[in-house]
């Protein structure tokens, strides 16, 4: 089996606010030579792990994991795939979720997800965007507390590698964990809330377009503001971003299992509840046979930097990728694993 893996973080900010050209156009040009590895890399099944931010999953009913047998793109935060259709193979995604039951993991499935952009952005960004590819959903809450654990967000992970492994051997495979790292949001909890705002919370779809607005402008200023070093949110934390992405690369998934994410969102902002999505998709590559090796695999590529105006510690990692080596007939042979 091949098997490619991309991590990144995302801010529909992107789309609104022009960040200093220094740290921006170096974001801008790893996305992109990600986005060419994919494409050389050319995957024939995409799994996406991904959180949702109160625009799809509500508290009516909020799994902490749901598979995705159909799903639709929200569209919000000016992302231009609104209405359009993820190209799931449904049986696939019908028999992932039966094998996550089977060993341990209770996901939910969905056959009408409402994906918002923390699935969107990262696949216009690296993977030509919505229905590119046959495209698994993966939804892990990372927004509403109770969240599942660390322990049990490998678990997940681990558990759709093993079934891909099974189900999809000799294929190629793009994992994409999307969010984080460190950023502190303005969304509300519900225990604070006030009647009006809770019940946006627990049901709260299909919002007005003042709603939206009003949601994007109060990210705008939040993220003015912490720019100027004022306001609100909490500072970006390069170093606790970078120390993660360590220990990831490192395959010290022990040590990220065993995170205390309450005290995680304490020096990194709400937001980093969503490296969630990272551990699953290393979780899984490690299910898969880990990082690729071997003289036809790439080196990892990895970028970093804060982005405040886009309240974003904007980390991007992309593991495997290699191109398929090619027999003396001409024809591509199996791609290398390790």
């Amino acid at each position: 089996m091949s098997v490619m893996l991309v991590c990144a973080a995302h801010s529909p900010l992107m789309n609104y606010l022009d960040a200093d050209d220094r740290v921006a156009k170096p974001v801008r040009a790893a996305l992109s030579a990600v986005a060419r590895r994919v494409e050389d890399f050319d995957p024939e099944l995409v799994v996406v792990f991904a959180p949702d931010h109160f625009a799809g999953f509500f508290y009516d009913l909020m799994p902490p994991f749901c598979v995705g047998a159909r799903a639709h793109a929200i569209g919000d935060f000016g992302i231009s795939t609104e209405g359009r259709s993820y190209h799931v193979p449904e049986d696939l995604a019908r028999r992932l979720t039966g094998a996550l039951h089977a060993n341990g993991v209770d996901a939910a499935i969905s056959y009408r997800m409402q994906a918002d952009h923390g699935f969107a952005q990262t696949l216009e960004h690296v993977a030509g965007g919505v229905g590119s590819y046959p495209t698994v959903p993966v939804f892990i809450n990372c927004a509403a507390p109770p969240c599942p654990p660390m322990a049990r967000v490998r678990q997940l992970g681990a558990a759709v590698g093993r079934f891909l492994v099974q189900a999809e051997g000799g294929r190629r495979v793009l994992l994409i964990g999307s969010g984080g790292l460190s950023h502190d949001p303005p969304i509300p909890t519900l225990q604070t809330a006030p009647p009006a705002v809770q019940e946006v919370l627990i049901a709260g779809r299909h919002p007005p377009p003042e709603r939206m607005l009003a949601k994007v402008q109060r990210n705008i200023d939040t993220a003015r503001a912490l720019e100027a070093g004022t306001g609100p949110a909490l500072p970006l934390n390069p170093e606790w971003d970078q120390r993660f992405m360590d220990l990831l690369l490192a395959g010290r998934l022990d040590e990220v299992a065993a995170m205390d994410m309450d005290q995680a969102r304490a020096v990194a902002g709400v937001g980093a509840h969503e490296v969630r999505t990272w551990l699953a998709a290393f979780a899984a590559l490690d299910a898969m046979g880990g990082q690729p090796s071997g003289a036809n695999a790439l080196q990892p590529l990895r970028h970093y930097a804060p982005v405040p105006l886009w309240n974003a510690g904007f980390g991007i990692i992309a593991v495997g990728g290699a191109k398929p080596a090619t027999t003396a007939s001409g024809k591509e042979s199996a791609w290398t694993s390790a």
